[in-house]
């Protein structure tokens, strides 16, 4: 998929860990895993919209958009 979740590079930064911010944000860290691993094919705004609010960063930090080829 063209679409590359970098949640787990925005976390390291922020030093926190999955389970902290599943809590913060409101969803199972089974779901959190699915995000962060590139296994989920959609994502809501208002997750994505928690998701920058608790890291303190902006949606392209967390989404990149790569190539195929």
């Amino acid at each position: 998929m063209p679409i590359v979740v970098n949640l787990d590079v925005m976390m390291a930064k922020r030093k926190m860990s999955s389970g902290e911010l599943a809590g913060k944000i409101g969803i199972t860290p089974a779901n959190l895993s699915i995000l962060k691993n590139n296994k989920a094919k959609a994502v809501r705004f208002s997750t994505l919209e928690k998701i920058c609010e608790v890291l303190d960063c902006q949606p392209g930090d967390i989404l990149e958009y790569v190539k195929e080829e």
